[in-house]
């Protein structure tokens, strides 16, 4: 909705009631061509609701998820409560002195109706799970509003329940999610099963075209590979050969089309809600921030009227052009891709961690320098600030070393598009047994894998391992003879990530030459432009963030979008000292984390404010917070303070295309 749309909204609704015209409220609502068979399910908001399941704030806090009747078989509204339990907890921190029920968390049950459907191209391949969930309390005339609630990470279609999920429907407003063509996806060989959308596990040939995900492998590559490497998995985001996340700008404008139908469906069949009269917000956290971002840069439809981003995942498409700066020295680095970092941070962070073979294993080959192993820790952490992690992220570096390492792998091949039978630097999924052998997923574990899962399933195996296949954590280097955690795999990931060897830096040949121009030509197909057109929006990162540095998302973003933007920017920017990625880590570490969700909801109000009533965004800042003494101290407003409207010496300044940060 455009500015002098602003007053006009409800007063043009109105008039729509009393009056259709000749184009609103007299066009047939037409179903988006994308959108295949959609089912809905209406909640009380007493049994089940849209926001719980049924839970309450106290049963998503409760420490034992719930049960199911039949574990082996577990019914869709038994996988999506159990789901919704899961992504909430792995969003948000539910412990009472960390703010829950206090300062975010549900308030009550939310009844409303909730609408799935895949998006597709008809061939059954992308089959991209949309949701959206509008509650009992929405008011198409005084109040129509949009959320996006893209999923973080890789998970499934209820990642964001807790983020914007929740801020959305306390609004009472319609929340638009999306999976990003990722989600649990799990298919297992040695039982050839797949998801539905709805999680509930059935056979490939069964599924047909309505599995979430299957490998585009033949049947006698598929019965080669079960039997060269039993036990194995493959999982969407890394082996659907389509680098979703190439989409994941079009996918949250898709989810919002199918609001936008929903809508008009529910209130009267024809168009009468349009982007003109309903305010849409894209938000959310991490990778589903970074998808409302590209949503913004590329709507051509006004689909979207201000974004609130929480830790976005962003990969600005230059890393030149624009300065920042914090205090009076340039940062170390800035504005480098996802894969380009985390394949740094998957090779330092675990000697950081205490691996004493990988350290060894990295001086040995003159990437780090170190006397003895406290040695080589500290130049590990050297570099990593000096390939540009804020120094206030050190204390968490080592409570990274696994989700980079994941991070890694996924991301070389899904940027590559390569195959699950590629085994792409000798790497494979699968569990595995007390010894790190790589065993078959537990039957009951793969019946509850929707509701359970992340989007990344299992754990990488290094197949290249001395002696045998291995877990990445326990396998043996063929280079070193050494337990040093598959450094040798994890040099090949960088090598592909940056085309040069990761050792020596020459240039790469050969069919690693090839494999790298896969994965790099993969990795421009997601950077972004930095182009929001106007439309007001807000970031926000936590300064401790080690897994998103702010020097290569969201501060880089600020820069490029001033360098594109110019003075027609209305984007805010606000870091808040002592947060980081994940909140969980609040109770973790409570006398050094505070929780950052707290502001993706200040940052909400704050867009919505200026949307419906043109309150000015407050101007962008680093905001002070105060961590509590000790565990038990509660977290109260006193320690993650309001945004403040003057920030005076706190101000984030952009001057021309350099981003002055303070220390």
């Amino acid at each position: 909705m455009q500015p002098y749309r602003y007053a006009l909204a409800s007063a043009t609704l109105l008039a729509l009631v009393s009056c259709h015209d000749d184009t609103v409220g007299s066009q047939p609502n037409v179903k988006p061509a994308f959108l295949g068979p959609i089912t809905s399910t209406s909640y009380d908001g007493d049994s089940d609701d849209l926001l719980t399941a049924g839970l309450g704030a106290a049963g998503l806090a409760a420490a034992a998820a719930p049960g199911y009747a039949d574990p082996a078989h577990p019914t869709a509204a038994e996988l999506r409560r159990n789901a919704i339990y899961t992504n909430y907890r792995a969003v948000l921190d539910i412990a009472a002195s960390s703010g829950y029920g206090s300062l975010y968390g549900p308030s009550g049950k939310v009844a409303g109706t909730e609408y799935l459907a895949y998006a597709d191209d008809g061939s059954g391949r992308q089959n991209v799970t949309l949701m959206v969930q509008v509650p009992a309390s929405f008011d198409p005339v005084n109040n129509p509003c949009i959320v996006t609630g893209t999923s973080s990470g890789s998970r499934g279609i209820y990642g964001a329940i807790g983020s914007a999920g929740e801020w959305g429907l306390k609004n009472n407003c319609a929340v638009a999610y999306a999976d990003k063509g990722s989600g649990t996806g799990l298919y297992t060989f040695e039982d050839d099963s797949v998801n539905l959308i709805n999680g509930v596990r059935t056979s490939r040939s069964a599924a047909g075209k309505t599995s979430h995900f299957t490998p585009a492998l033949s049947d006698a590559e598929r019965t080669a590979f079960a039997l060269n490497f039993p036990g194995r998995i493959a999982f969407k985001h890394a082996h659907s050969q389509q680098n979703p996340e190439k989409e994941w700008g079009k996918i949250t404008l898709q989810a919002v089309e199918f609001a936008f139908y929903v809508l008009n469906e529910r209130y009267g069949q024809k168009i009468r809600l349009t982007p003109a009269n309903t305010w849409t917000i894209a938000s959310s956290i991490s990778n589903g921030a970074g998808s409302a971002l590209l949503a913004a840069e590329q709507d051509t439809q006004g689909l979207i009227d201000a974004v609130a981003a929480t830790e976005p995942q962003i990969q600005p498409k230059m890393s030149t052009g624009y300065t920042v700066r914090q205090g009076s020295a340039v940062v170390p680095a800035q504005g480098k891709p996802l894969l380009d970092y985390s394949s740094y941070a998957a090779l330092y962070q675990p000697c950081i961690a205490g691996s004493a073979g990988r350290c060894t294993s990295l001086a040995a080959k003159g990437l780090l320098t170190g006397v003895d192993v406290a040695a080589q820790m500290s130049d590990a952490k050297a570099r990593m600030v000096a390939y540009g992690w804020h120094i206030d992220a050190e204390p968490l570096q080592a409570f990274h070393a696994l989700t980079n390492v994941l991070v890694a792998v996924t991301y070389v091949n899904a940027y590559g598009k390569f195959s699950v039978a590629d085994n792409i630097c000798g790497f494979s999924w699968a569990a595995v047994d007390a010894t790190g052998s790589p065993i078959p997923l537990a039957p009951l574990l793969k019946a509850s894998s929707f509701a359970t899962q992340n989007g990344i399933v299992g754990t990488p195996v290094y197949e290249d391992s001395v002696g045998g296949a291995k877990i990445y954590s326990a396998a043996v280097s063929p280079s070193s003879n050494i337990a040093d955690q598959a450094l040798d795999g994890f040099l090949c990931l960088r090598s592909l990530a940056t085309g040069a060897d990761a050792v020596t830096g020459a240039p790469l040949t050969g069919d690693m030459a090839s494999r790298s121009a896969r994965v790099r030509s993969g990795m421009a197909e997601v950077a972004a432009t930095g182009n929001l057109h106007g439309k007001p929006a807000m970031i926000v990162s936590g300064r401790s963030d080690a897994l998103i540095p702010v020097n290569h998302a969201s501060r880089a973003y600020v820069g490029l979008n001033a360098a594109v933007e110019g003075g027609n920017s209305r984007l805010r920017y606000l870091e808040v000292t002592n947060a980081n990625h994940f909140d969980s880590f609040t109770s973790l570490l409570p006398t050094a984390i505070v929780p950052l969700h707290v502001y993706l909801f200040r940052a909400l109000d704050a867009v919505y404010a200026n949307l419906k009533n043109g309150t000015p965004l407050p101007p962008s800042q680093v905001v002070r917070t105060q961590t509590r003494p000790n565990a038990l101290a509660p977290i109260t407003v006193a320690n993650v303070p309001p945004i403040s409207a003057n920030p005076g010496a706190n101000a984030i300044v952009v001057s021309g295309t350099v981003v002055s940060v303070p220390n």
